[in-house]
């Protein structure tokens, strides 16, 4: 499966859940049922994936987690803010940098409607 079809199924996921829950709960509470329903989807998914730095020849691990990558190909970071601004941005794209994916999904769940929180980010390697 490509990057691109898996995202649909993200964003149909992610649609599923924004329509059960609405905003306004804990980044935790969509994460879990986001994490479900790509489950039932039949992807593979991981949820708070440890991912170490190289630097040089001397791999450090200190801290970073993705929230959930599926496939070993998306990565999906998960908020529940106000707006989406450009830290997240940085961080979704130093996940996609350490970890060689292509292809990220920044979903902000505290929106009225949830296209409006999605934004597709690609790691130009």
């Amino acid at each position: 499966m490509t990057e691109n079809e898996i995202s649909k199924i993200i964003f149909d996921c992610a649609l599923k859940v924004h329509k059960a829950l609405g905003p306004g709960l804990l980044e935790s509470s969509y994460e879990e049922c986001l994490y479900y329903e790509l489950m039932k989807s039949g992807l593979k998914v991981q949820k708070q994936k440890s991912l170490p730095l190289i630097y040089e020849e001397v791999k450090l691990d200190i801290g970073y987690r993705i929230d959930l990558i599926v496939d070993d190909k998306v990565i999906i970071e998960l908020k529940a803010v106000e707006a989406l601004n450009d830290v997240h941005l940085a961080q979704i794209l130093t996940y996609l940098k350490l970890s060689d994916c292509k292809l990220g999904m920044l979903i902000n769940f505290n929106v009225t409607l949830i296209k409006n929180g999605i934004r597709r980010v690609v790691n130009n390697l």
